[in-house]
């Protein structure tokens, strides 16, 4: 009988796409998507913070209790893989360029470590047939990242900026496209880098994308705001593009931007996103709160800058240290409760903006495109082309793909009754 195996992914949308690249690759063994039932467990791990790897040793140490076979790749095999695979926690250890001979790898009857060489060079091949779960799927298009901010990794565990092959890509949409995908998100650890090492760009790349047939949305995962050039904003009138952009400032003020090594600054940022708002955009970013060195001075310039800035949509978190990074020697470090409480305020702030923002979508009687995504029992779950999640409830069949006019703006979510 086969062995089966199941994937427990940590972190990013990256981590999420090479999941499936191992899954893919898969030949003598069996996929599982329940944890129960597997044989095997291949952990494929987040390091972005030592909170990452807290999370990531507390459930190896609990699934090996279980007597399972555990397997450890991902971005914390540089970090902690030697550690887990010294304390036997794990019978294989293997890095992010060996995850496609996965199938070798689950074979070997004795235990193994292989230290990821991070091959600057290195690039997946596989093509992913389905992307399980998901009506939309995650494209991965680049590798790592030339950035230094000072708070972060992960250059030195997913390597260098480097590009997938154009035509590998688009390939790699069609096979997806052809299983009922028909929206596509462009992912990677520096997405906007895309094309730099190739002459080519992540405008261009849409461009084509936008002429496969059957693809309807083009949703991309992260931006950094020197990468959107007058190329790049040409796309803006397209009809193909998400209305909805998510561009990572990481701090609205100008001294705290240059502790974390930052190529950004707020007045240009702002500039960026007005432009880019009075097209219609909603417009997201990340926002880092607690960073070494955030007084309160800093904070309230920050929190003022915040409430200028167009935004509809945040994903705020405290900072959290990440060992063998320049921030993690800087202080003062920030209280942890004081912290909580500018995270709750920024939060609060960009939520208003949000129901503003949707509030003028309806009274302007745009239509949604709404991709439906999920539900069960007469409620279903989907996202607009501004990002915003729709609640359907219905007692009738209906397409994966729903426009309309007719729904209420509620607090949290925008609602549809049928």
């Amino acid at each position: 009988m086969r062995q089966k195996v199941f994937f427990k992914t940590f972190g990013c949308r990256t981590n999420l796409f090479d999941t499936q690249v191992m899954r893919e690759n898969l030949k003598r063994f069996d996929y599982t998507d329940s944890e129960e039932n597997a044989d095997i467990i291949v952990v494929n791990s987040c390091t972005v913070t030592n909170g990452a790897d807290s999370g990531v040793r507390s459930y190896v140490n609990k699934v090996f209790s279980s007597g399972k076979k555990i397997y450890f790749t991902g971005c914390g095999v540089k970090t902690q893989g030697k550690n887990l695979f010294e304390k036997n926690l794990t019978f294989g250890v293997f890095g992010h360029s060996q995850k496609e001979k996965i199938d070798d790898f689950l074979n070997v009857k004795k235990k193994f470590f292989y230290d990821d060489d991070l091959n600057a060079s290195h690039l997946d091949t596989t093509i992913v047939s389905e992307f399980v779960g998901k009506s939309r799927a995650f494209i991965k298009i680049q590798e790592g990242c030339d950035f230094a901010c000072s708070y972060c990794i992960i250059p030195s565990v997913r390597g260098k900026g480097r590009s997938m092959n154009e035509a590998k890509i688009l390939e790699q949409i069609r096979v997806l496209r052809d299983t009922g995908i028909c929206e596509v998100v462009l992912t990677g650890t520096n997405v906007g880098s895309y094309g730099k090492d190739k002459g080519n760009s992540i405008a261009k790349l849409i461009k084509l994308i936008s002429k496969i047939e059957g693809i309807k949305r083009i949703r991309i995962g992260s931006l950094e705001p020197a990468q959107i050039d007058e190329e790049f904003l040409e796309l803006l009138d397209s009809d193909f593009l998400e209305k909805h952009l998510h561009i990572a400032l990481q701090y609205t003020e100008n001294s705290m931007l240059q502790r974390m090594n930052r190529q950004n600054r707020f007045d240009s940022d702002c500039i960026l996103l007005e432009n880019i708002a009075n097209k219609g955009f909603a417009l997201g970013t990340d926002f880092i709160i607690g960073h070494p060195g955030e007084d309160e001075q800093t904070w309230q310039k920050a929190f003022e800058n915040a409430k200028i800035l167009p935004l509809t949509h945040i994903h705020p978190f405290i900072y959290s240290i990440r060992n063998n990074t320049p921030s993690a020697y800087m202080k003062p470090v920030v209280d942890g409760n004081l912290a909580k409480e500018r995270l709750h305020s920024i939060n609060h702030l960009v939520k208003q903006k949000n129901m503003d923002f949707r509030k003028k979508i309806k009274k302007s009687n745009q239509i949604l495109n709404i991709l439906v995504e999920n539900g069960k029992n007469g409620v279903y779950n989907g996202l607009d082309q501004y990002f915003n999640k729709v609640k359907i409830i219905t007692k009738c069949p209906f397409p994966k793909w729903l426009q309309t006019t007719n729904y209420e703006v509620n607090e949290e979510v925008n609602r549809i009754e049928i």
